[in-house]
């Protein structure tokens, strides 16, 4: 699989952590999984988070995931649209799917790891739609109240917890390719950005990818298909977060980002991410 030099990967490439776990946006888990059984077998992660698997848990490739040696899987699917699913090489224990679209749709799934003092929450927050105005675009406002709910769960959660997944936002000015350019575009603008400064003050999460990838470094994890070359330009936003609890960041060791993968055959428009722990 060809690929562009990545500016991004190995970010801690000298470190062998106890515990790997990974996310990433896979736009279809059912078309894209020859690269997701790529990924597996070149990076190993022992859990890897997915977002936007569109699919319903009938139809989800269990058999392709256990011949990659993930056979522990706990998802919330849904028909051509959304879904979450967290993969496993360890023994985890579904522990919660919570609603915080409050509509039914399947965009949350959380996890136990078996044995370890780990939990693991995986995300897939609502794009918000084309205009950032609740009153014009019913879309914005639902992003909004979902970042509320969320906010209102994690200021009663008292466990250790890693919580990843596409979060539709990019907060920091050297998460997009121009803040200027993108102050009023569905996910730069200040709203949204106070919004999950609000959620993640709530637990005091702390931003995982931020402590590896220092800011201002540029840091990207999502470029738009609307590009044939997603180099050109290299018009990228940091969707894509991996967030913990202040004790267990305190155990994170290594965090790398794999841009090739936005260069491989039929790619999401999403890259993953991986972080380290040692427990």
């Amino acid at each position: 699989m060809n690929a562009p030099t990545n500016p991004q990967s190995n970010v801690t490439p000298n470190v062998t952590p106890d515990i790997t776990v990974a996310t990433w946006n896979i736009n279809s888990v059912r078309l894209r999984m020859p690269i997701v059984a790529h990924y597996l077998k070149e990076h190993a992660p022992d859990v890897l988070c997915l977002q936007e698997i569109k699919t319903e848990e009938k139809f989800f490739p269990f058999e392709a995931f256990a011949e990659a040696g993930y056979p522990h899987v706990a998802l919330s699917g849904q028909k051509g649209y959304h879904g979450v699913a967290t993969v496993s090489r360890l023994p985890i224990r579904e522990s919660s799917k919570l609603d915080w679209q409050a509509n039914g749709e399947a965009r949350h799934v959380g996890v136990e790891l078996v044995g370890r003092d780990m939990f693991i929450e995986n995300v897939y927050v609502p794009a918000g739609g084309d205009v950032p105005d609740r009153a014009v675009n019913p879309k914005f406002g639902q992003k909004l109240d979902f970042l509320g709910r969320m906010t209102e769960w994690a200021d009663a959660l008292d466990k250790p917890t890693l919580i990843v997944g596409d979060f539709n936002i990019a907060p920091l000015e050297s998460d997009v390719w121009s803040h200027k350019q993108l102050l009023k575009v569905v996910s730069h603008t200040p709203l949204e950005v106070e919004t999950l400064k609000r959620f993640q003050d709530a637990h005091g999460w702390i931003d995982l990818g931020r402590e590896f990838i220092a800011d201002p470094q540029r840091y990207f994890s999502w470029w738009s298909y609307r590009a044939k070359d997603y180099t050109k330009g290299d018009r990228g936003r940091r969707l894509d977060h991996m967030w913990a609890s202040p004790e267990l960041a305190k155990q994170a060791v290594s965090h790398s980002v794999l841009e090739e993968a936005r260069g491989w055959e039929k790619p999401s428009d999403h890259i993953p991410l991986i972080t380290g722990f040692d427990l």
